[in-house]
């Protein structure tokens, strides 16, 4: 659905990928798209992937996207923004939104001053507040579980990891690698992020490109930026033995993952391992009438990305394909087998009671 508003500056674009489980879950991205084609493949793209990481993590959610057409930094207004929720609010329900990169807890508050389908709300407006707090979790238990696989021990304690991106998710993944006892170099293309990262962690290594990063003998790369971070040529150059991060859409095209493979690279699907946020704001969702959001709950959820990843590896190894197409079968089965279930009719007084 494209949706324009001239006084106020809106052009955005919502996809809706798949409402097989549910109602359509996913963020509004805000970006300085170069002209509109790029962004309806963007939000087309990302609402594929959303439909895929909802059927992964369990929950009764189909997949959608939203991306808005300027610079969040100049153009963003209240006015756009309230505009914007009208036009999610005459979806009548059919997709849930959320924040994503350029959009924040307190652009969602206003998103739904005009809209009851909106997730990622701050916790004085009865919603989960920061979902970058549990994606970053979640990748966290991803890196983990592909640590274990390659390593046999579930940690990387002296391992080098380099994160490419240090914006939301970036910051708090660094935190969770430290603990662990990691050591890490980062980039990013934001001059402000890098300062933020030498202020707070002057022990983290800072490089001045994504280029220098995958070649700084890494053990795991972790792009947690914009989609397309592993094409030909950074796969070629790669000296990492793990990839694992909080990007969506990492892989350019068809067969990047198969060539990951093939260079003894092992690739966690993203939409798996970065499904902690979601998981965070479907907790908001499913729960916004039944004692509201529990951080602690969507927490315990976000751990089991450590065992999904674990059981996609074996059924990786089972079946002999990578695993970002053992993600994908189990995610098009669950999409399939529960949708199916519709077809079973009830009679109209239980149906009423399900309503």
């Amino acid at each position: 659905m494209y949706c324009h508003d001239e006084p106020s500056g809106l052009r955005a674009i919502i996809a809706i990928h798949s409402t097989a489980l549910g109602p359509a879950l996913g963020g509004t991205r805000f970006y300085p798209y170069p002209n509109e084609a790029e962004a309806l493949a963007d939000v087309l793209n990302l609402a594929r992937g959303m439909a895929y990481k909802n059927a992964l993590a369990g929950l009764d959610l189909g997949g959608g996207k939203a991306v808005i057409i300027g610079n969040p930094a100049t153009d963003k207004n209240e006015a756009l923004l309230r505009a914007y929720g009208r036009f999610v609010q005459s979806l009548g329900g059919r997709y849930y939104t959320a924040c994503d990169v350029g959009t924040y807890v307190p652009d969602m508050d206003l998103v739904a001053r005009e809209c009851d389908f909106v997730t990622g709300r701050s916790p004085e407006n009865g919603g989960a507040g920061d979902s970058s707090i549990l994606t970053a979790f979640g990748v966290f238990q991803g890196m983990r579980a592909c640590a274990q696989a390659t390593w046999n021990e579930p940690t990387l304690a002296d391992r080098r990891v380099g994160i490419a991106g240090v914006g939301k998710v970036g910051r708090h993944l660094i935190a969770h690698l430290l603990e662990d006892g990691a050591r890490i170099t980062v980039t990013d293309v934001n001059a402000a992020a890098l300062d933020w990262v030498r202020r707070n962690h002057p022990d983290v290594k800072v490089v001045e490109s994504t280029d220098e990063l995958i070649k700084a003998g890494i053990d795991v790369y972790a792009p947690c930026a914009l989609g397309g971070a592993l094409d030909d040529e950074t796969v070629a150059a790669l000296s990492a033995s793990i990839v694992c991060g909080a990007a969506n859409n990492q892989l350019a095209h068809p067969g990047i993952d198969k060539a990951l493979a093939d260079r003894g690279v092992l690739y966690a699907p993203d939409y798996l391992v970065n499904a902690g946020g979601v998981i965070q704001v479907g907790d908001e969702a499913a729960h916004l009438h039944r004692g509201g959001f529990s951080f602690e709950r969507a927490r315990k959820r976000a751990e089991g990305i450590f065992d999904t990843m674990l059981n996609i590896l074996k059924l990786s190894g089972e079946e002999g394909v990578p695993p970002a197409a053992a993600a994908d079968r189990l995610a098009e089965n669950r999409m399939r087998n529960v949708s199916r279930l519709r077809g079973i009719l009830l009679p109209e007084a239980a149906h009423a009671r399900r309503s």
